[in-house]
């Protein structure tokens, strides 16, 4: 799996961002003003940067094309709401939660796991029994110091420290 770095850039939106088997870097700032800039270049290599702005819609198209989802990024609008924490983590191989009921992950008061995305679909408000499955997007609310706690212990072995 695709080890994906996310930074929050206030006042001007997202930075999401990854390097490819082939060391190209590949960089996406999502503003908040709907637009989006595509970056990629040679891994340590700062001159051969290449950078395209899309607006929404052709971003969306490119998404299309990649085989992206719109439910993973009708959920990034999301994050935008004032007052609302709002995140999501993805389940990886390994995690306490691959394999297992939904129900098997602590939940602190005020948190709510509003819906889990499969593939290209999501399921809103998953019941406890729900099984999670490498791969899927956990998308939570609720006050900010506890929303950080769950996603802690999905990703945290049962047996010890979470390990990233």
């Amino acid at each position: 799996m695709v080890d994906v770095r996310r930074v929050n850039l206030p006042g001007v939106g997202m930075l999401h961002s990854f390097t490819t088997a082939a060391g190209v870097e590949v960089a996406v700032v999502a503003h908040r003003a709907g637009t989006r800039d595509l970056t990629a270049r040679v891994a340590g290599v700062h001159d051969t940067a290449a950078t395209v702005r899309l607006e929404e819609d052709e971003a969306r198209t490119l998404a299309d094309l990649l085989g992206g989802t719109r439910i993973v990024e009708s959920i990034a609008e999301l994050d935008d709401l004032p007052g609302v924490p709002i995140t999501w983590v993805t389940v990886e191989e390994g995690d306490r939660l691959d394999g297992r009921p939904l129900g098997d992950l602590p939940m602190p008061d005020g948190v709510s796991v509003i819906a889990l995305v499969r593939d290209d679909r999501a399921i809103p408000s998953p019941g406890p029994e729900t099984k999670v499955a490498v791969g899927d997007i956990l998308v939570a609310v609720g006050p900010a110091d506890r929303i950080g706690r769950i996603f802690r212990d999905v990703v945290r072995d049962p047996e010890g420290p979470a390990d990233r």
